[in-house]
């Protein structure tokens, strides 16, 4: 595994892991590297310095590394629903503020079962669950800032 810095159109930095060097640029080339910040494909290798150990660390390194890796966290759950958010928008239909209906319909089988998404209000959504229609709440995040 390699970590690279990663900077995006938009100056964001962040940090992300893969397999090797051609594993970077596959998925850069294929747009699936994604800023966590505002989403933007445009993302690239960022200047990196060398990581050189020293003997012992200060307080002051050890808050700094904790605070890369909280970061580099958020950044990976946020390229993570960003992610989700594509794989549902490909795989599912929408249909928009008929949400509610069409998972009745489906739990019911009065239409073919296949995956939808859209919106409901959060008493519609508590009607679904009492009525044992299965559905899922998803953070939906802008899929890019452009």
């Amino acid at each position: 595994m390699i970590k690279y810095d990663l900077k995006c159109e938009n100056a964001h930095v962040f940090e992300a892991w893969f397999k090797n060097s051609a594993a970077f640029d596959e998925q850069a080339d294929a747009g699936d590297v994604i800023c966590a910040v505002c989403g933007s494909t445009a993302v690239g290798k960022a200047p990196m310095a060398p990581s050189v150990s020293r003997k012992g660390t200060t307080k002051s390194s050890e808050r700094d590394n904790t605070a890369k890796q909280e970061a580099n966290q958020a950044a990976m759950v946020m390229s993570a629903l960003r992610q989700l958010r594509k794989s549902v928008e490909e795989n599912c239909d929408y249909v928009g503020t008929r949400f509610a209906e069409e998972a009745r319909k489906i739990h019911y089988g009065e239409i073919e079962n296949h995956g939808i998404y859209g919106e409901a209000t959060a008493e519609e959504s508590r009607e679904l669950s009492e009525e044992g229609v299965e559905i899922a709440e998803i953070p939906w995040l802008p899929a890019t800032n452009s």
